[in-house]
């Protein structure tokens, strides 16, 4: 098979979205074994190109990146609305495309997919930006309408788009993230200056900063030596209640330098309300972390059995797990070093060529 790939998002600094798609086309390029055809396109500014070629220097796709003026999100919607040219005509011929969440422009012949991480803009739109909102929402019904298979990122998103896309769940594919080789209990730790409880999310609303933070203020009263380190970014269109005494925001980290943070955390913690998955959970574990996740459904698959839960909305149920954590460290370890090993990347390249395949 072609595949094509819409890689379009790696042209911002890169999150969760951007490194499941590079995970992904590495497993797909490991399982296919030289078998198939791997594009990543993308369709970006002057400056986003740059940051994709970055991003892919060291998978072994071929590149098919188009250069247009700022602003490139203009372009994009102006392609998928339009429904012209199709893909083909820039992308080359093609077996599968796998679109994104940034365009969704009309192809020709071949397997049409794309990947649902979560549906909060529908559950909870308040919850997103309001150009966020529009965006999966025109991107959700053309996948309704078009695509032969859907991939979601795990069992909960499945029956989540199930139940509001009007799309058979039959056609749904769970397509789990992995955990790269960097994550592992041996390497570099971080070190700032005292112990710390870690946090990695984009602080946005559905991540829980405030009670988090309120949550800490009760450990801390217990273990004063004690910081709260939170890896994220900021997002221009929500305010951040990241302040309190001993609370220090770390603002984006390079994913390079990810491994080494969750290292020399004390304890990892995950309070948000709503997921997709949750590939934090799985990364703090492979570290060697011990982990306290939100008792919320959507955290299940990647929590297991191997974190301690706690209820979101109390910071007494936090702060009470943070310290369970702090406490059964040595337990929590090698159960969380145990369920990280189930999510390979190799697995999901895997699930996505059964579903093009099952699509043809």
């Amino acid at each position: 098979m072609r595949i094509v790939v819409d890689v379009s998002p790696l042209s911002l600094p890169r999150t969760g979205i951007g490194n499941y798609l590079l995970g992904m086309l590495r497993g797909i390029a490991e399982e296919g074994g030289g078998r198939h055809e791997l594009v990543a396109f993308a369709l970006v500014g002057p400056r986003g190109a740059r940051r994709v070629r970055e991003a892919l220097a060291d998978v072994p796709v071929e590149q098919s990146i188009a250069v247009v003026p700022p602003s490139s999100h203009t372009w994009r919607t102006a392609w998928s609305r339009l429904g012209r040219p199709a893909v083909e005509r820039v992308a080359g011929r093609l077996d599968v495309f796998h679109f994104s969440d940034w365009m969704y422009p009309r192809q020709r012949s071949g397997v049409r997919a794309t990947t649902v991480y979560d549906l909060t803009p529908l559950r909870f739109p308040n919850w997103v930006a309001p150009l966020t909102r529009r965006m999966h929402g025109r991107k959700y019904d053309n996948a309704a309408r078009t695509c032969d298979v859907v991939f979601a990122i795990s069992e909960f998103t499945a029956r989540d788009a199930a139940e509001l896309l009007p799309f058979p769940r039959e056609r749904i594919r769970v397509a789990y993230p992995g955990v790269g080789e960097r994550f592992s209990p041996e390497g570099d730790r971080t070190d700032l200056g005292a112990p710390y409880v870690l946090a990695v999310f984009t602080l946005e609303p559905r991540k829980n900063v405030g009670t988090l933070v309120e949550a800490f203020a009760l450990v801390r009263a217990r273990r004063p030596e004690l910081l709260l380190a939170v890896a994220g970014p900021e997002v221009p269109w929500a305010k951040s209640p990241l302040a309190g005494e001993g609370v220090r925001g770390l603002g984006f980290v390079p994913d390079e330098k990810l491994p080494s943070l969750y290292r020399g955390a004390s304890a990892f913690v995950y309070p948000s309300l709503f997921e997709g998955f949750g590939i934090p959970v799985v990364e703090a574990m492979a570290s060697g972390v011990p982990v306290v996740a939100s008792s919320h459904a959507s955290l299940d698959e990647a929590a297991g059995d191997a974190a301690i839960r706690a209820d979101p909305r109390s910071p007494q149920a936090l702060a009470d797990a943070v310290e369970r954590a702090l406490v059964e460290r040595e337990r929590l370890v090698p159960h969380g070093l145990a369920h990280a090993a189930r999510f390979t990347w190799r697995a999901c390249g895997e699930a996505h060529l059964a579903g093009y395949s099952a699509g043809l």
